[in-house]
């Protein structure tokens, strides 16, 4: 089997947040990721910041498994491209070390063309090229 090209999978990763269809959003998701893949989010520092001030020694959010991750897209869409006019764009930065992809994207108001906010993904994969772990940084 031949790998993947990062930015490929950088794009199509990005893509999948912004699909308006449910049926086509899942589609993506199935295509993307392993069935007991996991997305780890680092979660802002103003979250973070408030987590601890209640206690919490870790502030970590996770999402497991491919119905997990459809409603975690589906609720980002819904907030974020719906609700707020964003929009995800990769910073088309992407590169693979043996089964790790490393690569930024943006936030981009779809209103002024601004961007407005971004991070950093780390995808590892399996040996099928799907994501089996998602490290996601926003505002890295």
């Amino acid at each position: 089997m031949s790998e993947t090209d990062p930015q490929d999978l950088a794009d199509r990763y990005i893509a999948q947040w912004v699909v308006p269809d449910a049926d086509e959003r899942r589609a993506a998701i199935e295509q993307l990721w392993a069935e007991d893949g996991i997305h780890v989010l680092q979660p802002p520092v103003e979250m973070r910041e408030v987590a601890a001030g209640l206690g919490f020694d870790r502030s970590v959010l996770q999402a497991q498994g491919l119905d997990a991750f459809e409603t975690r897209v589906a609720r980002s869409h819904e907030q974020f491209v719906k609700e707020a006019g964003l929009t995800f764009r990769s910073a088309n930065d992407a590169v693979r070390l043996h089964d790790m992809v490393k690569f930024s994207w943006e936030t981009v108001s779809t209103g002024t063309g601004e961007v407005v906010g971004g991070g950093l993904e780390i995808l590892v994969l399996d040996e099928h090229d799907r994501i089996k772990a998602d490290y996601m940084f926003p505002g890295a």
